[in-house]
This record gives C-alpha cells, structure tokens and sequence, in this order.
C-alpha cells in the first residue's frame, strides 16, 4: 500500500469498494486513536451508530469497552481502536437495521486495511476482540474460546503485519451485552484486559 500515513491510508480506504458492504453502508469507519498507540483493539466491524457517525465504538458495545478499560486503568485515548471490516453489513427488520456477520471474502478484502493499520502503528500490545477480528489476523482456524485471556504466539498469519505486537484474544464486548449473565460474562471481560493492562 503506496500511503504512509495512517490519514492517507484512511483517506484511501474512504472510497473502499473491494467488496459489496460499501454499497448499502453510510460510509467506511476506519480506526481511531493515537497514531503510535502502545495499544490497538481490533473489533469485528461498525454497528449501526458508529455507521452513522463515522467513527469505531461509540455505540453500545463501545460504550461497555470504555467501561472495561477505565476498570483495568487503561486510557482509551492512548490507544488505537479499529474494525477488521470498516463497512456496517445489515439486513433491515422493520425500521431496525441488523448487524450481519461478515463473510470470510468481506473479511479478507477488507484485511489490507487493517494490516495497513497494524504496520503503520505498530503497536506493543494487539488486542482481538470477537471472532471476526481474531480469525482475520490468526486464520480460519482460530477459536477464540480455546485461547481467550491468553498471551500469544507474536506474529500476525503468514505475511509479518503486527510480527513486533504481543498478541491477545478476546470476546467483543457485544457478546456482554447479549449474555444470560452479563455481570460474569463482563466481569469475565476485565480479567482478560487486567491481563492486558499487565503487559503495557
């Protein structure tokens, strides 16, 4: 990829048609955060209000993330936050418009993006929250319930992005959201990103 800023990267990826999600989508959410943050998030892709607005978890899964990373002392302004797929994928039911989960083609061409992301700010600590994300950077095999709260292997699959960043997975926190007990499923949520904040 020809940028070298992460603004020129973003400005490219803003007119991203390498699949058919932009086509019924606002606009591409690309990341956000310090450009050299010690710490990125990668998350699956934009919900409905980070669609609308532009910008990565700020809707309810993001609002339970910033919760999680005041609890574990982590300031989420000194870090990056991203999608693997930078387009909201929905189908509409009435009025409402419902995440779809992305397809493995969608994910894999949207993964220049996010590997772009990862080498232009080469963070110490990259955190994969949900499947999406985990199996983007790690292959299709990848389960993140196996390995979750675990320090990986450094490495990104097969092509070196992120070979410097120690790797942990994670659930997405909308996976708190939608549990039958989500005290233990958030409290399950910081343990993970203590692990985290102890390795900064």
């Amino acid at each position: 990829m020809a940028a070298t800023t992460l603004k020129a990267v973003a400005r490219q990826a803003a007119g991203c048609t390498l699949c058919p999600l932009y086509r019924n989508a606002t606009q591409t959410v690309f990341g956000e955060g310090a450009a050299r943050a010690t710490l990125m998030l990668v998350g699956e892709q934009p919900g409905d209000q980070e669609d609308r607005s532009g910008h990565p978890f700020v809707g309810p899964a993001g609002q339970l993330l910033d919760r999680v990373l005041a609890d574990v002392g982590i300031d989420r302004s000194d870090a990056y936050v991203t999608n693997a797929v930078k387009h909201f994928k929905w189908k509409r039911a009435g009025k409402v418009r419902l995440h779809q989960t992305p397809s493995a083609g969608e994910v894999a061409a949207c993964r220049p993006w996010l590997v772009a992301e990862i080498e232009r700010v080469d963070p110490r600590v990259l955190v994969l929250l949900g499947a999406t994300a985990a199996k983007a950077l790690l292959g299709p095999s990848f389960r993140v319930t196996q390995h979750r709260g675990e320090w990986l292997a450094d490495g990104v699959d097969d092509d070196g992005a992120g070979s410097r960043s120690r790797i942990i997975a994670t659930v997405h926190p909308s996976s708190v959201l939608r549990a039958t007990d989500r005290d233990a499923a958030y409290d399950a949520l910081v343990a993970d990103l203590r692990t985290v904040a102890g390795g900064l």
